[in-house]
Protein backbone atom coordinates (compact mmCIF):
# COMPACT_ATOMS: atom_id res chain seq x y z
CA UNK A 1 0.00 0.00 0.00
CA UNK A 2 3.01 2.29 0.39
CA UNK A 3 4.68 3.72 -2.67
CA UNK A 4 7.58 5.77 -3.92
CA UNK A 5 6.97 9.09 -2.62
CA UNK A 6 5.11 12.26 -3.27
CA UNK A 7 2.15 13.69 -5.06
CA UNK A 8 2.28 15.15 -8.56
CA UNK A 9 0.13 18.04 -7.41
CA UNK A 10 2.38 20.95 -6.34
CA UNK A 11 -0.49 22.40 -4.33
CA UNK A 12 -0.40 19.43 -1.96
CA UNK A 13 2.58 19.36 0.40
CA UNK A 14 4.51 16.22 1.17
CA UNK A 15 3.64 16.62 4.84
CA UNK A 16 -0.09 16.76 4.05
CA UNK A 17 0.11 13.61 1.94
CA UNK A 18 2.08 11.82 4.63
CA UNK A 19 -0.41 12.77 7.31
CA UNK A 20 -3.27 11.33 5.25
CA UNK A 21 -1.28 8.18 4.50
CA UNK A 22 -0.42 7.71 8.17
CA UNK A 23 -4.11 7.75 9.11
CA UNK A 24 -5.01 5.32 6.32
CA UNK A 25 -2.15 2.96 7.17
CA UNK A 26 -2.97 2.97 10.89
CA UNK A 27 -6.51 1.78 10.12
CA UNK A 28 -5.23 -0.78 7.61
CA UNK A 29 -2.75 -2.23 10.11
CA UNK A 30 -5.74 -2.93 12.39
CA UNK A 31 -7.42 -4.58 9.35
CA UNK A 32 -10.21 -2.03 9.62
CA UNK A 33 -10.45 -2.03 5.84
CA UNK A 34 -13.75 -0.20 5.43
CA UNK A 35 -12.69 2.63 7.72
CA UNK A 36 -9.34 2.86 5.93
CA UNK A 37 -11.12 2.99 2.58
CA UNK A 38 -13.45 5.72 3.88
CA UNK A 39 -10.42 7.75 5.04
CA UNK A 40 -8.70 7.27 1.67
CA UNK A 41 -11.86 8.29 -0.20
CA UNK A 42 -12.22 11.42 1.92
CA UNK A 43 -8.55 12.34 1.41
CA UNK A 44 -8.90 11.94 -2.36
CA UNK A 45 -11.92 14.22 -2.35
CA UNK A 46 -9.75 16.86 -0.70
CA UNK A 47 -6.59 16.15 -2.71
CA UNK A 48 -7.54 14.47 -6.02
CA UNK A 49 -4.05 15.04 -7.43
CA UNK A 50 -2.27 13.13 -4.65
CA UNK A 51 -1.12 10.00 -6.47
CA UNK A 52 0.27 8.30 -3.37
CA UNK A 53 -3.10 8.56 -1.62
CA UNK A 54 -4.76 7.16 -4.74
CA UNK A 55 -2.27 4.31 -4.66
CA UNK A 56 -3.23 3.48 -1.08
CA UNK A 57 -6.90 3.74 -2.10
CA UNK A 58 -6.32 1.23 -4.91
CA UNK A 59 -4.59 -1.16 -2.54
CA UNK A 60 -7.56 -1.08 -0.17
CA UNK A 61 -9.98 -1.72 -3.03
CA UNK A 62 -7.94 -4.81 -4.00
CA UNK A 63 -7.95 -5.98 -0.39
CA UNK A 64 -11.74 -5.77 -0.42
CA UNK A 65 -12.03 -7.59 -3.75
CA UNK A 66 -13.19 -4.54 -5.67
CA UNK A 67 -10.90 -5.21 -8.56
CA UNK A 68 -12.33 -3.09 -11.36
CA UNK A 69 -12.30 0.25 -9.51
CA UNK A 70 -8.82 -0.64 -8.16
CA UNK A 71 -7.51 -1.14 -11.69
CA UNK A 72 -9.18 2.08 -12.76
CA UNK A 73 -7.49 3.97 -9.90
CA UNK A 74 -4.05 2.58 -10.76
CA UNK A 75 -4.45 3.38 -14.44
CA UNK A 76 -5.56 6.89 -13.46
CA UNK A 77 -2.23 7.37 -11.68
CA UNK A 78 -0.27 6.04 -14.64
CA UNK A 79 -2.18 8.25 -17.06
CA UNK A 80 -0.98 11.25 -15.04
CA UNK A 81 2.46 9.89 -14.29
CA UNK A 82 3.41 7.01 -16.66
CA UNK A 83 6.58 6.22 -14.67
CA UNK A 84 5.04 6.00 -11.20
CA UNK A 85 6.81 2.87 -9.94
CA UNK A 86 4.42 2.10 -7.11
CA UNK A 87 1.34 2.19 -9.35
CA UNK A 88 3.06 0.26 -12.13
CA UNK A 89 4.19 -2.59 -9.90
CA UNK A 90 0.93 -2.80 -7.98
CA UNK A 91 -1.07 -2.95 -11.20
CA UNK A 92 1.39 -5.48 -12.67
CA UNK A 93 1.07 -7.77 -9.64
CA UNK A 94 -2.71 -7.67 -9.82
CA UNK A 95 -2.73 -8.35 -13.55
CA UNK A 96 -0.39 -11.28 -12.93
CA UNK A 97 -2.78 -12.74 -10.37
CA UNK A 98 -5.50 -12.63 -13.03
CA UNK A 99 -3.35 -14.32 -15.67
CA UNK A 100 -3.22 -11.13 -17.73
CA UNK A 101 0.47 -11.43 -18.55
CA UNK A 102 0.35 -9.49 -21.83
CA UNK A 103 -1.34 -6.61 -20.04
CA UNK A 104 1.25 -6.86 -17.26
CA UNK A 105 4.08 -6.72 -19.80
CA UNK A 106 2.57 -3.60 -21.39
CA UNK A 107 2.24 -1.82 -18.05
CA UNK A 108 5.85 -2.50 -17.07
CA UNK A 109 7.09 -1.80 -20.58
CA UNK A 110 5.32 1.57 -20.67
CA UNK A 111 6.63 2.47 -17.21
CA UNK A 112 10.25 1.33 -17.53
CA UNK A 113 10.91 0.83 -21.24
CA UNK A 114 12.40 4.25 -21.76
CA UNK A 115 16.05 5.28 -21.84
CA UNK A 116 15.52 7.58 -18.85
CA UNK A 117 14.12 4.87 -16.56
CA UNK A 118 15.86 4.18 -13.25
CA UNK A 119 18.00 1.08 -13.77
CA UNK A 120 17.03 -0.44 -10.42
CA UNK A 121 13.37 -0.31 -11.42
CA UNK A 122 14.23 -1.70 -14.87
CA UNK A 123 15.96 -4.68 -13.27
CA UNK A 124 13.07 -5.34 -10.94
CA UNK A 125 10.55 -5.07 -13.79
CA UNK A 126 12.61 -7.42 -15.99
CA UNK A 127 12.84 -10.00 -13.21
CA UNK A 128 9.09 -9.86 -12.60
CA UNK A 129 8.45 -10.39 -16.31
CA UNK A 130 10.93 -13.27 -16.43
CA UNK A 131 9.12 -14.93 -13.51
CA UNK A 132 5.90 -15.15 -15.57
CA UNK A 133 7.46 -16.36 -18.79
CA UNK A 134 7.62 -12.95 -20.50
CA UNK A 135 11.29 -13.21 -21.44
CA UNK A 136 10.87 -11.28 -24.69
CA UNK A 137 9.41 -8.30 -22.80
CA UNK A 138 12.11 -8.59 -20.12
CA UNK A 139 14.81 -8.67 -22.79
CA UNK A 140 13.32 -5.61 -24.48
CA UNK A 141 13.62 -3.58 -21.25
CA UNK A 142 17.29 -4.50 -20.93
CA UNK A 143 18.10 -3.99 -24.60
CA UNK A 144 16.57 -0.51 -24.51
CA UNK A 145 19.03 0.47 -21.79
CA UNK A 146 21.95 -1.15 -23.62
CA UNK A 147 21.04 0.73 -26.81
CA UNK A 148 21.01 3.92 -24.72
CA UNK A 149 24.62 3.21 -23.74
CA UNK A 150 24.33 1.83 -20.22
CA UNK A 151 27.50 0.25 -18.87
CA UNK A 152 25.71 -1.35 -15.93
CA UNK A 153 26.88 -5.00 -15.97
CA UNK A 154 23.69 -6.14 -14.25
CA UNK A 155 21.65 -5.08 -17.26
CA UNK A 156 24.04 -6.84 -19.64
CA UNK A 157 24.03 -10.07 -17.59
CA UNK A 158 20.24 -10.11 -17.43
CA UNK A 159 20.02 -9.40 -21.16
CA UNK A 160 22.36 -12.35 -21.75
CA UNK A 161 20.18 -14.64 -19.68
CA UNK A 162 17.02 -13.65 -21.56
CA UNK A 163 18.74 -13.85 -24.95
CA UNK A 164 19.80 -17.43 -24.18
CA UNK A 165 16.27 -18.35 -23.16
CA UNK A 166 15.01 -16.93 -26.46
CA UNK A 167 17.62 -18.82 -28.48
CA UNK A 168 19.71 -15.75 -29.42
CA UNK A 169 22.98 -17.39 -28.41
CA UNK A 170 25.41 -14.98 -30.09
CA UNK A 171 23.78 -12.02 -28.41
CA UNK A 172 23.72 -13.91 -25.11
CA UNK A 173 27.46 -14.49 -25.36
CA UNK A 174 28.13 -10.84 -26.14
CA UNK A 175 26.12 -9.71 -23.11
CA UNK A 176 27.77 -12.14 -20.68
CA UNK A 177 31.24 -11.26 -22.04
CA UNK A 178 30.49 -7.60 -21.32
CA UNK A 179 29.38 -8.41 -17.77
CA UNK A 180 32.54 -10.44 -17.11
CA UNK A 181 34.73 -7.65 -18.44
CA UNK A 182 33.06 -4.94 -16.36
CA UNK A 183 32.27 -6.48 -12.98
CA UNK A 184 33.75 -9.13 -10.68
CA UNK A 185 30.15 -9.75 -9.58
CA UNK A 186 29.57 -11.51 -12.90
CA UNK A 187 31.32 -14.50 -11.33
CA UNK A 188 28.68 -14.54 -8.60
CA UNK A 189 26.03 -14.43 -11.32
CA UNK A 190 27.63 -17.53 -12.89
CA UNK A 191 28.31 -15.78 -16.19
CA UNK A 192 31.17 -18.23 -16.99
CA UNK A 193 28.73 -21.13 -16.63
CA UNK A 194 26.17 -19.29 -18.76
CA UNK A 195 28.78 -19.02 -21.52
CA UNK A 196 29.61 -22.71 -21.28
CA UNK A 197 25.94 -23.64 -21.59
CA UNK A 198 25.51 -21.72 -24.86
CA UNK A 199 27.20 -24.33 -27.02
CA UNK A 200 28.74 -27.77 -27.29
CA UNK A 201 32.54 -27.55 -27.28
CA UNK A 202 34.49 -29.50 -29.88
CA UNK A 203 38.02 -28.94 -28.53
CA UNK A 204 39.87 -27.71 -25.47
CA UNK A 205 41.44 -25.08 -27.72
CA UNK A 206 38.31 -22.96 -27.37
CA UNK A 207 39.11 -19.72 -25.56
CA UNK A 208 36.69 -20.55 -22.75
CA UNK A 209 38.90 -23.39 -21.51
CA UNK A 210 41.88 -21.13 -20.76
CA UNK A 211 39.64 -18.58 -19.05
CA UNK A 212 37.90 -21.20 -16.91
CA UNK A 213 41.21 -22.74 -15.83
CA UNK A 214 42.56 -19.30 -14.93
CA UNK A 215 39.46 -18.53 -12.87
CA UNK A 216 39.77 -21.85 -11.06
CA UNK A 217 43.30 -20.92 -9.97
CA UNK A 218 42.17 -17.68 -8.34
CA UNK A 219 42.12 -17.66 -4.58
CA UNK A 220 39.62 -14.84 -4.12
CA UNK A 221 36.44 -16.52 -5.39
CA UNK A 222 33.51 -17.19 -3.09
CA UNK A 223 32.27 -20.77 -2.81
CA UNK A 224 29.28 -19.86 -4.99
CA UNK A 225 31.40 -18.29 -7.73
CA UNK A 226 33.91 -21.15 -7.62
CA UNK A 227 31.16 -23.76 -7.93
CA UNK A 228 29.91 -22.03 -11.09
CA UNK A 229 33.38 -22.11 -12.63
CA UNK A 230 33.75 -25.79 -11.73
CA UNK A 231 30.36 -26.74 -13.14
CA UNK A 232 31.38 -24.93 -16.34
CA UNK A 233 34.67 -26.86 -16.46
CA UNK A 234 32.83 -30.13 -15.89
CA UNK A 235 30.39 -29.39 -18.69
CA UNK A 236 33.15 -28.30 -21.08
CA UNK A 237 35.24 -31.41 -20.47
CA UNK A 238 32.21 -33.66 -20.84
CA UNK A 239 31.59 -32.07 -24.24
CA UNK A 240 35.04 -33.11 -25.49
CA UNK A 241 34.90 -36.58 -23.94
CA UNK A 242 37.38 -35.92 -21.11
CA UNK A 243 35.29 -37.76 -18.54
CA UNK A 244 37.82 -38.23 -15.73
CA UNK A 245 38.65 -34.52 -15.33
CA UNK A 246 34.96 -33.73 -15.84
CA UNK A 247 34.18 -35.98 -12.87
CA UNK A 248 36.80 -34.28 -10.70
CA UNK A 249 35.51 -30.79 -11.49
CA UNK A 250 31.90 -31.78 -10.98
CA UNK A 251 32.63 -33.56 -7.70
CA UNK A 252 34.26 -30.42 -6.32
CA UNK A 253 31.47 -28.21 -7.69
CA UNK A 254 28.76 -30.30 -6.03
CA UNK A 255 30.62 -30.35 -2.72
CA UNK A 256 30.76 -26.55 -2.70
CA UNK A 257 27.19 -26.01 -3.93
CA UNK A 258 25.72 -28.54 -1.50
CA UNK A 259 27.68 -27.54 1.59
CA UNK A 260 24.74 -25.67 3.11
CA UNK A 261 21.98 -27.94 1.84
CA UNK A 262 19.44 -28.91 4.49
CA UNK A 263 17.55 -31.30 2.22
CA UNK A 264 16.20 -34.30 4.13
CA UNK A 265 16.01 -37.73 2.54
CA UNK A 266 13.75 -38.89 5.37
CA UNK A 267 11.34 -35.97 4.89
CA UNK A 268 11.21 -36.62 1.16
CA UNK A 269 10.30 -40.27 1.65
CA UNK A 270 7.64 -39.32 4.15
CA UNK A 271 6.10 -36.89 1.67
CA UNK A 272 6.00 -39.62 -0.98
CA UNK A 273 4.46 -42.09 1.48
CA UNK A 274 1.82 -39.52 2.45
CA UNK A 275 0.73 -39.14 -1.15
CA UNK A 276 0.64 -42.87 -1.70
CA UNK A 277 -1.73 -43.19 1.27
CA UNK A 278 -3.86 -40.15 0.51
CA UNK A 279 -7.45 -40.86 -0.41
CA UNK A 280 -8.37 -39.67 -3.87
CA UNK A 281 -10.30 -36.38 -3.65
CA UNK A 282 -13.69 -36.25 -5.31
CA UNK A 283 -13.59 -34.55 -8.70
CA UNK A 284 -15.14 -31.11 -8.84
CA UNK A 285 -18.12 -30.24 -10.99
CA UNK A 286 -16.14 -27.17 -11.99
CA UNK A 287 -17.72 -24.61 -14.23
CA UNK A 288 -14.29 -24.27 -15.85
CA UNK A 289 -14.70 -24.75 -19.57
CA UNK A 290 -13.87 -28.19 -20.98
CA UNK A 291 -13.12 -26.95 -24.48
CA UNK A 292 -9.44 -26.84 -23.56
CA UNK A 293 -7.19 -29.41 -21.90
CA UNK A 294 -4.35 -29.04 -19.39
CA UNK A 295 -1.32 -31.22 -20.17
CA UNK A 296 1.01 -31.80 -17.25
CA UNK A 297 4.47 -33.01 -18.25
CA UNK A 298 6.07 -34.42 -15.12
CA UNK A 299 8.92 -36.62 -13.97
CA UNK A 300 12.27 -36.24 -12.29
CA UNK A 301 14.27 -33.23 -13.48
CA UNK A 302 16.49 -34.00 -16.49
CA UNK A 303 14.22 -36.86 -17.58
CA UNK A 304 13.18 -35.26 -20.87
CA UNK A 305 10.37 -32.98 -19.66
CA UNK A 306 11.70 -29.89 -21.46
CA UNK A 307 12.42 -31.80 -24.67
CA UNK A 308 8.92 -33.28 -24.74
CA UNK A 309 7.21 -29.99 -23.90
CA UNK A 310 9.19 -28.13 -26.54
CA UNK A 311 8.25 -30.64 -29.24
CA UNK A 312 4.56 -30.82 -28.35
CA UNK A 313 4.33 -27.04 -28.21
CA UNK A 314 5.28 -26.89 -31.90
CA UNK A 315 1.66 -27.83 -32.55
CA UNK A 316 -0.30 -24.67 -33.46
CA UNK A 317 -3.09 -25.52 -31.00
CA UNK A 318 -0.75 -26.18 -28.06
CA UNK A 319 0.67 -23.47 -25.81
CA UNK A 320 3.44 -24.12 -23.31
CA UNK A 321 3.57 -22.16 -20.05
CA UNK A 322 6.87 -23.46 -18.72
CA UNK A 323 7.10 -24.45 -15.06
CA UNK A 324 4.18 -22.78 -13.31
CA UNK A 325 4.31 -22.57 -9.49
CA UNK A 326 0.55 -22.49 -8.99
CA UNK A 327 -0.33 -26.20 -8.74
CA UNK A 328 2.09 -26.86 -5.83
CA UNK A 329 0.86 -23.70 -4.10
CA UNK A 330 -2.81 -24.59 -4.50
CA UNK A 331 -2.17 -28.19 -3.47
CA UNK A 332 -0.49 -27.03 -0.27
CA UNK A 333 -3.47 -24.81 0.54
CA UNK A 334 -5.99 -27.56 -0.17
CA UNK A 335 -4.04 -30.10 1.87
CA UNK A 336 -4.40 -27.93 4.97
CA UNK A 337 -8.20 -28.20 5.00
CA UNK A 338 -10.86 -30.71 3.95
CA UNK A 339 -11.21 -30.38 0.18
CA UNK A 340 -14.75 -29.20 -0.49
CA UNK A 341 -16.16 -28.97 -3.99
CA UNK A 342 -16.27 -25.19 -3.61
CA UNK A 343 -12.56 -25.03 -2.69
CA UNK A 344 -11.59 -27.25 -5.60
CA UNK A 345 -13.68 -25.18 -7.97
CA UNK A 346 -12.05 -21.95 -6.78
CA UNK A 347 -8.59 -23.51 -7.05
CA UNK A 348 -9.39 -24.67 -10.58
CA UNK A 349 -10.43 -21.18 -11.60
CA UNK A 350 -7.28 -19.63 -10.15
CA UNK A 351 -5.04 -22.16 -11.86
CA UNK A 352 -6.92 -21.90 -15.17
CA UNK A 353 -6.32 -18.13 -15.23
CA UNK A 354 -2.57 -18.69 -14.93
CA UNK A 355 -2.54 -21.43 -17.54
CA UNK A 356 -4.71 -19.77 -20.18
CA UNK A 357 -3.64 -16.11 -19.72
CA UNK A 358 -4.49 -13.35 -22.18
CA UNK A 359 -2.36 -14.09 -25.23
CA UNK A 360 -4.90 -15.88 -27.40
CA UNK A 361 -6.86 -19.10 -27.29
CA UNK A 362 -5.36 -22.58 -27.53
CA UNK A 363 -7.02 -25.96 -27.01
CA UNK A 364 -4.17 -27.56 -25.09
CA UNK A 365 -1.94 -25.91 -22.47
CA UNK A 366 1.27 -27.41 -21.10
CA UNK A 367 2.56 -27.00 -17.56
CA UNK A 368 5.94 -28.74 -17.37
CA UNK A 369 6.75 -28.31 -13.68
CA UNK A 370 8.49 -31.71 -13.14
CA UNK A 371 7.48 -32.11 -9.50
CA UNK A 372 3.79 -31.81 -10.31
CA UNK A 373 3.94 -35.61 -10.07
CA UNK A 374 3.38 -34.97 -6.36
CA UNK A 375 -0.06 -33.46 -7.10
CA UNK A 376 -1.62 -35.67 -9.76
CA UNK A 377 -4.68 -36.49 -7.64
CA UNK A 378 -5.49 -32.88 -6.85
CA UNK A 379 -4.94 -31.76 -10.46
CA UNK A 380 -7.30 -34.46 -11.74
CA UNK A 381 -9.84 -33.54 -9.09
CA UNK A 382 -9.80 -29.99 -10.44
CA UNK A 383 -9.57 -31.02 -14.11
CA UNK A 384 -10.83 -34.59 -14.65
CA UNK A 385 -10.13 -34.23 -18.38
CA UNK A 386 -6.45 -33.28 -17.85
CA UNK A 387 -3.65 -35.47 -19.16
CA UNK A 388 -0.36 -36.36 -17.46
CA UNK A 389 2.74 -37.32 -19.42
CA UNK A 390 5.19 -38.95 -17.01
CA UNK A 391 8.75 -38.79 -18.38
CA UNK A 392 10.94 -41.72 -17.46
CA UNK A 393 14.67 -42.07 -18.09
CA UNK A 394 17.25 -44.70 -17.20
CA UNK A 395 18.06 -44.08 -13.54
CA UNK A 396 21.83 -43.75 -13.94
CA UNK A 397 21.61 -41.38 -16.89
CA UNK A 398 18.99 -39.36 -15.03
CA UNK A 399 21.05 -39.23 -11.84
CA UNK A 400 24.21 -38.26 -13.70
CA UNK A 401 22.45 -35.48 -15.60
CA UNK A 402 21.06 -34.02 -12.36
CA UNK A 403 24.47 -34.23 -10.64
CA UNK A 404 26.15 -32.45 -13.58
CA UNK A 405 23.72 -29.52 -13.48
CA UNK A 406 24.06 -26.31 -11.48
CA UNK A 407 20.62 -25.38 -10.19
CA UNK A 408 19.57 -22.09 -8.65
CA UNK A 409 20.16 -21.85 -4.92
CA UNK A 410 17.42 -23.60 -2.99
CA UNK A 411 15.76 -25.02 -6.10
CA UNK A 412 16.96 -28.65 -6.09
CA UNK A 413 18.95 -29.12 -2.89
CA UNK A 414 19.09 -32.90 -3.25
CA UNK A 415 21.07 -32.56 -6.50
CA UNK A 416 24.55 -32.53 -4.95
CA UNK A 417 24.60 -36.04 -3.49
CA UNK A 418 24.08 -39.28 -5.44
CA UNK A 419 22.25 -40.91 -2.53
CA UNK A 420 19.81 -38.02 -2.31
CA UNK A 421 19.34 -38.01 -6.07
CA UNK A 422 18.62 -41.75 -6.01
CA UNK A 423 16.00 -41.20 -3.29
CA UNK A 424 14.22 -38.59 -5.44
CA UNK A 425 14.28 -40.84 -8.52
CA UNK A 426 12.96 -43.81 -6.55
CA UNK A 427 10.18 -41.69 -5.06
CA UNK A 428 9.24 -40.45 -8.52
CA UNK A 429 9.05 -44.05 -9.79
CA UNK A 430 6.86 -45.12 -6.86
CA UNK A 431 4.43 -42.28 -7.48
CA UNK A 432 4.46 -42.90 -11.22
CA UNK A 433 3.35 -46.49 -10.67
CA UNK A 434 0.74 -45.37 -8.13
CA UNK A 435 -0.85 -42.71 -10.33
CA UNK A 436 -0.79 -44.97 -13.38
CA UNK A 437 -2.69 -47.63 -11.45
CA UNK A 438 -5.20 -45.14 -10.02
CA UNK A 439 -5.74 -43.05 -13.17
CA UNK A 440 -4.87 -45.31 -16.13
CA UNK A 441 -6.90 -43.25 -18.62
CA UNK A 442 -5.23 -39.97 -17.63
CA UNK A 443 -1.57 -40.89 -17.17
CA UNK A 444 0.88 -42.06 -19.81
CA UNK A 445 4.58 -42.91 -19.37
CA UNK A 446 7.01 -41.50 -21.95
CA UNK A 447 10.41 -43.16 -22.26
CA UNK A 448 13.28 -40.73 -22.82
CA UNK A 449 15.22 -43.41 -24.63
CA UNK A 450 12.36 -44.18 -27.00
CA UNK A 451 11.79 -40.47 -27.64
CA UNK A 452 15.48 -40.04 -28.49
CA UNK A 453 15.66 -43.13 -30.70
CA UNK A 454 12.26 -43.00 -32.42
CA UNK A 455 10.98 -39.43 -32.06
CA UNK A 456 8.53 -39.55 -34.97
CA UNK A 457 6.77 -42.68 -33.70
CA UNK A 458 6.65 -41.58 -30.06
CA UNK A 459 5.36 -38.09 -30.85
CA UNK A 460 2.76 -39.43 -33.27
CA UNK A 461 1.45 -41.86 -30.64
CA UNK A 462 1.35 -39.16 -27.98
CA UNK A 463 -0.45 -36.75 -30.29
CA UNK A 464 -3.07 -39.39 -30.99
CA UNK A 465 -3.51 -40.10 -27.27
CA UNK A 466 -3.88 -36.38 -26.57
CA UNK A 467 -6.29 -36.10 -29.53
CA UNK A 468 -4.18 -33.44 -31.23
CA UNK A 469 -4.91 -32.82 -34.92
CA UNK A 470 -2.13 -34.10 -37.22
CA UNK A 471 0.98 -31.91 -37.27
CA UNK A 472 4.70 -32.36 -37.91
CA UNK A 473 6.17 -31.98 -34.43
CA UNK A 474 9.72 -32.45 -35.70
CA UNK A 475 9.64 -29.44 -38.02
CA UNK A 476 11.72 -26.43 -37.06
CA UNK A 477 9.94 -23.68 -35.15
CA UNK A 478 10.34 -19.97 -35.62
CA UNK A 479 8.04 -18.44 -33.01
CA UNK A 480 10.81 -17.41 -30.61
CA UNK A 481 9.26 -19.19 -27.63
CA UNK A 482 11.52 -19.00 -24.60
CA UNK A 483 13.02 -21.95 -22.72
CA UNK A 484 14.02 -21.00 -19.20
CA UNK A 485 14.98 -24.36 -17.70
CA UNK A 486 18.37 -26.03 -17.35
CA UNK A 487 17.87 -27.59 -20.80
CA UNK A 488 17.58 -24.28 -22.64
CA UNK A 489 20.33 -25.07 -25.20
CA UNK A 490 19.82 -28.81 -25.57
CA UNK A 491 16.08 -28.57 -26.13
CA UNK A 492 16.59 -26.42 -29.24
CA UNK A 493 18.91 -28.94 -30.91
CA UNK A 494 17.89 -31.83 -33.15
CA UNK A 495 16.82 -34.86 -31.13
CA UNK A 496 19.83 -37.14 -30.65
CA UNK A 497 20.91 -40.26 -28.74
CA UNK A 498 24.21 -38.98 -27.32
CA UNK A 499 22.80 -38.91 -23.81
CA UNK A 500 21.44 -42.46 -23.87
CA UNK A 501 23.67 -44.75 -21.77
CA UNK A 502 25.86 -41.76 -21.05
CA UNK A 503 26.51 -43.08 -17.55
CA UNK A 504 28.89 -45.69 -18.97
CA UNK A 505 31.47 -42.96 -19.61
CA UNK A 506 31.49 -42.24 -15.86
CA UNK A 507 31.27 -45.76 -14.46
CA UNK A 508 34.98 -45.95 -13.56
CA UNK A 509 35.45 -42.42 -12.20
CA UNK A 510 32.11 -42.12 -10.38
CA UNK A 511 31.59 -45.39 -8.49
CA UNK A 512 28.69 -44.02 -6.41
CA UNK A 513 26.72 -43.85 -9.65
CA UNK A 514 26.95 -47.63 -9.91
CA UNK A 515 25.11 -48.01 -6.61
CA UNK A 516 21.96 -46.74 -8.33
CA UNK A 517 19.77 -49.37 -9.94
CA UNK A 518 19.52 -48.74 -13.68
CA UNK A 519 15.73 -49.35 -13.86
Amino acid sequence: MTAPSVSNDPAVSSATVQACLSEIQALALRKNWNAALLAATHSLELYPGADDIRLAYAGLLLELGRNSPAEEALRHILARNPHHAGAAFQLARWLRSQGRMQAMAKVLGDAFGTREADLNWVIRAAEELDAVGQQAAAAALCETQIAAGTLDPRIHALAGTYAAQLGAYERARERHEFALAHSPQALEWHSPLSLAELQRYASDQHQDFARLHALRERGDLSAHARSGVLFALGKAHDDIGAYVPATDYLREANALAGADSAWSRKQWRRSVDARLKRQAPRATNSATARDWTPIFIVGAPRSGTTLLAERLSRHPEVTQRGELPQLPQLSAQLADTPMSAEQLDQAARLYAAQLRQDDGEARWYIDKQPFNFLHVDIALAMFPHARFLFCQRGMRDNALSIWMQSFQRGAQDYAYDMGDIAAVLQGARRLQAHWLARYPASVRVVSYEELAQEPARVLEELAAWLQLPPCDLLAARSDGQSISTASLWQARQAIHTRSVQRWRHYAASLPELMAISEY
